[in-house]
Formats: C-alpha cells, sequence, structure tokens
C-alpha cells in the first residue's frame, strides 16, 4: 500500500469518525433510578441535557436522594457507552472490510 492510499483512508477514516461523534451528540439516552423518580437525559457524548426529579422523590432523605441521582447518572452512561460502542463499532468494522 503506498502512502498516498493510506493517507486517503486516515482521511476518510477521520471523516468518519467526526461524522459519528457528531450523531452521538445528537442521540439521547435516559438513565432511570428509583422506579422513575429521578431520570437523567443525556447525549451519545456524555452532555447532561436534564436531571428531573419526580416530587415524590422529595420524600427521601438527602443521601438517598443523591444517590438516586447518581444511579440515575450510571444508568444513563452505561447506555450512552453502549450507544457510542455500536456507533464507533460500525466504522472499524467498515475499516476491516
Amino acid at each position: 500500500m503506498d502512502m498516498e492510499t493510506l493517507m486517503a483512508q486516515a482521511q476518510d477514516l477521520q471523516t468518519k469518525i467526526s461524522s459519528a461523534q457528531d450523531e452521538l451528540a445528537q442521540k439521547r439516552v435516559k438513565g432511570i433510578a428509583g422506579d422513575g423518580a429521578v431520570v437523567v437525559d443525556m447525549t451519545g457524548k456524555y452532555d447532561i441535557i436534564s436531571v428531573n426529579i419526580n416530587p415524590k422523590a422529595m420524600s427521601v432523605d438527602a443521601p438517598t436522594l443523591s444517590q438516586m441521582v447518581a444511579d440515575a447518572y450510571r444508568d444513563a452512561k452505561e447506555k450512552a457507552d453502549i450507544l457510542i460502542d455500536k456507533t464507533m463499532s460500525a466504522i472499524t468494522g467498515e475499516m476491516s472490510e
């Protein structure tokens, strides 16, 4: 493989990754905790869009509420991780073909 072909492939890969990152920024995942008492809405790039706390969650103590927020965040992050893996695997799968 000559250098020109290699550089063209690298540029193509860079374009695909940039496009995938833009796509991930537009996608949303929701992390849920406390049977829906806390919902974290996050992009596929881990940007938090919102944290919604149901009024029924206000009846718990502060440490419990804090734990629910953390659990909802972790749930959203796990879903974003899966979304990222699927998106990037599609790109790397194309490379191996």
